[in-house]
């Protein structure tokens, strides 16, 4: 379900130049990147690319969401990490992404770690927005 604009806490602004051989900033000054195609995409990989950054900001969203689900079935998600891949690559559009989650949380046994990562899934506001869209492959170290 959408959120209404009077519901908005906090928007990010940022602002790129060039596309994906230039700069990327933000308003606030927190973020101020140079940007370059990946040399596997035959650019200089002098910079970061939007698929990092895509990949950035997934992994700390599904992580924090991972800390709701966590903290509402009493489960101990210290020490835990998650790893977003992000692939590009040609598809019958254009381009399109594909993303791999990789969680890994030691104090709990597989199958309750398991349980927490698909929770997560369906919170995470990146993978609500991803849903339907692009294939998000999910698993647990």
């Amino acid at each position: 379900m959408a959120i209404q604009q009077s519901d908005v806490l906090y928007t990010a602004v940022a602002t790129a130049e060039n596309g994906r051989d230039g700069r990327v900033a933000t308003d606030d000054g927190q973020l101020d990147v140079v940007v370059n195609p990946p040399k596997a995409m035959g650019g200089s990989g002098a910079g970061t690319n939007p698929e990092q950054l895509f990949a950035a900001g997934y992994s700390a969203c599904f992580q924090g969401a991972l800390g709701v689900v966590a903290r509402n079935e009493n489960a101990d998600i210290s020490g835990s990490t998650v790893t977003a891949e992000v692939g590009i690559g040609k598809n019958d559009d254009g381009f399109g992404i594909i993303v791999k989650i990789v969680a890994s949380i030691p104090n709990v046994d597989a199958a309750t770690a398991q349980d927490l990562v698909e929770k997560a899934h369906q919170v995470c506001p990146y993978s609500k927005a991803t849903r339907g869209n692009i294939t998000v492959d999910l698993s647990v170290a």
